[in-house]
């Protein structure tokens, strides 16, 4: 909600509107504006609706997330994660806009880190070795790749990974489609 509010506040000061202006153009009060740009009030769809029409944008617009257009993944924006369930660490490369398509990642899989069964879903997935080595089985194939080798193939085949060293082994992943 209070992204909502924010975009409302921002829309009136970019249209240079005051709270009156808007008011006029919604039959909404002036009081009742006010607080909901500054969320102490709920909102409702018809509210909301007015509001849009006064601006001249879509409803949709006030629930969409902003785009960021600095498209660099700066080191001090890399924070790693864990999905639960898995003892992998993740690391996000990708920036965030519409209709991407490619999910780049940093992994990391701890020392003798094994899947114990095979997983397969729509898309691709790339990996390269960046340090160590990993052991993936795809379909009834395994592939033993050390530090500067690839692997490329559809998702949709059974696979899965296993770390065979007493060390961590850090790859680059890509991925179709994007999930994060």
């Amino acid at each position: 909600m209070d992204e909502i509010c924010e975009k409302i506040k921002h829309l009136r000061f970019e249209r240079g509107m005051t709270l009156k202006d808007l008011s006029e153009k919604t039959d909404l009060s002036v009081s009742f504006l006010s607080q909901i740009e500054r969320g102490a009030s709920s909102l409702a769809i018809t509210s909301l609706k007015k509001i849009a029409d006064a601006f001249g944008v879509t409803m949709v617009y006030f629930f969409e997330e902003p785009q960021n257009e600095n498209y660099a993944i700066r080191l001090e924006d890399q924070k790693p994660f864990n999905l639960k369930g898995s003892e992998s660490t993740y690391v996000s490369l990708s920036s965030k806009f519409p209709d991407r398509k490619i999910e780049p990642l940093i992994v990391t899989l701890r020392p003798k880190q094994k899947d114990f069964e095979f997983v397969r879903h729509p898309g691709e997935e790339f990996y390269y070795v960046i340090k160590g080595a990993v052991i993936l089985k795809v379909e009834d194939r395994e592939y033993f790749l050390r530090e500067g080798e690839a692997i490329h193939f559809p998702s949709t085949k059974s696979h899965m990974w296993e770390n065979p060293l007493n060390q961590e082994v850090t790859l680059l992943s890509v991925t179709t489609p994007s999930i994060f």
